[in-house]
């Protein structure tokens, strides 16, 4: 490729700023009213009606970050204006997931508010008709065929709802329910917020981050580092941050709050986010942190005991073990995914029972191969790049040669993700000025993924391979008389000093001893072809 067709800085600006070309909620004074929600009115003139008339609410959540969150936003809202109600966050080992009719008839109440689940929730509905419980569900997972009985269902995702943005998470959701029973009680109340806890949600259920997410998630940022909530105060010091970035939310809050559900009880991480002063959510953290630590070396475990079974000339990673922890596989399939650049399904059996979950790579749907083995399968879920799903043990081997027929067919091409290799860098580009132009697009995520590129032809100066299993390697790479930092995390073909390489990477941002410098983060080296 010639120099002219490399990407300038000027290049690159243009085309992230594309990216957001059709957004028309660009700041918190665009978003949509609750008004436009199918039944949110409904929903919060029987609250109302509840409130005015002692009447018992209950809300029943779910145990990951975002149905966390939004008990959080609907038990606080209702504290500060003084309404009573009970919480139920299902736990994943006992209850299992979102409603359920046991939940129902262990619940004393009149009205039952759901918030992140619901949507398929038939029998809890049935059982609440039977006992004259009013069902609220507030939700925004795909609408099932048939639909629960309920007393009013707020979900952006019905045909018939008027909301612009179906793409929003359970705790945005909740939280328009809170605006709706606002206007209905003519309260002043500053809903704004709940921005910094809302911002963890879109994020940790990887909502597409454009339009209302990305400008709710850059206002919640902000709120985040005002550390407002003692919980963000406790996170700074005992991890010694003075400020929050998105990756920080991606890569340390989330993982902190959804840890909690994955091993023991998502109350946990509800009690963190509500502690009343720093000194009670640095108690709570410390729980918090042991938790996601024994999280960490169960899933060390399992990847270990999964990179004993994979057969790396497959198109396809499935493995699977007898009470591998459920909290975990998906961790550990992502994992797998990212380290071999290839599909990955990892199951846990228990009496008999294979329940799987999956995550994908670059263009391949990995639900819609799934789908193809619903002869097999109890159930099945999910979306393009992860799902989940259930067979009898009995089944693994046929579905793991089905599946491995599949993808054997599939482009090698497919396997990388083309919307996020923007192109060709110069390396003249490489600079302070590029750093800037790449924060000020931030935070990446679904739908505005952190830039990749590729820098041709350049040769490896030094390197060295580091990290406590000697599994990283420092680059020092030179293109065009351009000296690069680089490094390479879990890598799996060694460069060596004199060679000549193509590589997909980003760029970051290296802060070392109060020097900062570009650094590339390598994604994958391929040999050049010159």
């Amino acid at each position: 490729m010639s120099a002219s067709k490399r990407l300038s800085k000027e290049d690159i600006a243009t085309i992230l700023s594309s990216r957001f070309s059709e957004d028309k909620c660009t700041s918190l004074a665009h978003i949509p009213k609750p008004s436009s929600f199918k039944d949110i009115q409904k929903s919060a003139k029987r609250i109302k009606k509840a409130i005015d008339h002692g009447e018992k609410i209950a809300v029943v959540g779910d145990y990951d970050a975002d149905g966390v969150i939004s008990s959080v936003i609907l038990t606080e809202f209702f504290d500060d204006i003084g309404v009573s109600t009970t919480l139920k966050i299902p736990n994943r080992f006992e209850d299992g997931y979102g409603i359920s009719p046991e939940i129902v008839k262990h619940l004393d109440a009149d009205v039952i508010i759901t918030v992140d689940n619901g949507i398929s929730a038939l029998e809890a509905g049935r059982v609440c008709k039977e006992r004259g419980i009013d069902l609220i569900i507030t939700d925004h997972h795909t609408v099932p065929k048939e639909l629960p009985q309920a007393y009013a269902i707020v979900n952006p995702k019905q045909e018939d709802c008027h909301f612009p943005n179906n793409e929003i998470c359970g705790a945005q959701v909740a939280w328009y329910l809170c605006a709706a029973i606002k206007e209905e009680m003519g309260l002043n109340y500053n809903l704004s917020k709940f921005l910094d806890i809302l911002a963890i949600a879109i994020m940790s259920d990887m909502m597409a981050l454009k339009d209302i997410n990305r400008t709710m998630v850059r206002s919640g940022i902000k709120l985040i580092n005002a550390k407002k909530r003692p919980i963000f105060r406790a996170i700074g010091t005992f991890f010694n941050k003075n400020s929050f970035k998105s990756e920080d939310i991606s890569f340390l809050i989330g993982p902190l709050i959804n840890s909690s559900g994955r091993i023991e009880d998502a109350t946990r991480s509800y009690e963190l986010l509500r502690a009343r002063d720093e000194s009670e959510a640095m108690d709570r953290l410390l729980y918090i942190v042991d938790l996601n630590n024994h999280r960490k070396e169960i899933e060390l475990g399992l990847l270990q005991e999964s990179l004993k079974k994979i057969e790396e000339q497959k198109k396809i990673i499935i493995v699977w073990g007898e009470e591998w922890h459920e909290g975990v596989i998906g961790i550990v399939a992502s994992r797998l995914c990212r380290r071999f650049n290839k599909p990955a399904i990892v199951f846990s059996i228990t009496d008999g029972i294979a329940k799987g979950s999956a995550r994908s790579v670059g263009e391949i749907n990995i639900l819609e191969h799934i789908s193809k083995q619903a002869d097999l399968l109890k159930g099945f879920g999910g979306h393009k790049g992860a799902a989940g799903m259930g067979l009898e043990a009995k089944n693994l081997d046929i579905f793991k040669e089905r599946m491995e027929n599949a993808l054997d067919s599939v482009d090698e091409k497919d396997f990388i993700n083309k919307t996020e290799v923007l192109g060709e860098i110069d390396p003249v580009a490489i600079d302070f000025e590029l750093l800037d132009i790449l924060e000020s697009f931030e935070p990446y995520g679904q739908k505005n993924p952190m830039p990749n590129f590729i820098l041709k032809d350049a040769y490896v100066k030094v390197e060295k391979v580091i990290g406590q299993n000697q599994n990283h390697q420092k680059i020092v790479l030179a293109s065009d008389d351009i000296t690069l930092e680089s490094i390479h995390f879990n890598f799996t073909n060694k460069v060596n000093s004199g060679e000549k390489v193509d590589v997909v990477c980003t760029v970051s941002k290296n802060e070392f001893r109060g020097r900062i410098s570009p650094q590339l983060m390598i994604k994958q080296i391929i040999p050049s072809q010159m």
